[in-house]
């Protein structure tokens, strides 16, 4: 459950993309709720392959951040420390502009390991790729 607003949690978020990849690619958490985060990219040539379509790099990056930072948002990470273990991506649509959206939400919640389900849609919400992630949790030494 959230313990915080959704403008202290988006505004947490923002924090830790700063001097990082999430701020290199523009990456904006723009949602959450009880079981959710999701954030925007967007689609330029800065993310671009050279014929001009989303790199599947820059989507699955996209994915590790909402999901990892959705890790740090339902995990008590006073305790334990997160990191990614295993990430597998299938890319179903080309995007050439706008933003894609990745929602992030658990599919397993363990206490060691977490397995979210991040789907990246357009701004149509048609399916662009889908992304599962898995995190484990270690305790943070004294």
């Amino acid at each position: 459950m959230i313990k915080r607003s959704k403008s202290e949690i988006l505004s947490a978020c923002a924090k830790l993309c700063k001097n990082t990849l999430m701020e290199t690619l523009a990456i904006e958490f723009i949602d959450v709720g009880d079981d959710y985060l999701t954030a925007k990219m967007p689609v330029t040539s800065r993310v671009h392959q050279p014929d001009g379509v989303l790199h599947g790099g820059a989507t699955v990056a996209l994915a590790e951040s909402v999901g990892s930072a959705a890790s740090y948002i339902f995990l008590d990470t006073e305790k334990v420390m997160v990191r990614g273990i295993e990430i597998a991506a299938n890319h179903l649509k080309s995007v050439t502009g706008g933003d894609v959206f990745a929602k992030a939400t658990f599919l397993h919640k363990g206490r060691t390991t977490q397995v979210w389900d991040i789907r990246i849609t357009n701004p149509a919400g048609e399916l662009v790729s889908f992304v599962k992630l898995t995190t484990i949790s270690l305790p943070k030494k004294p």
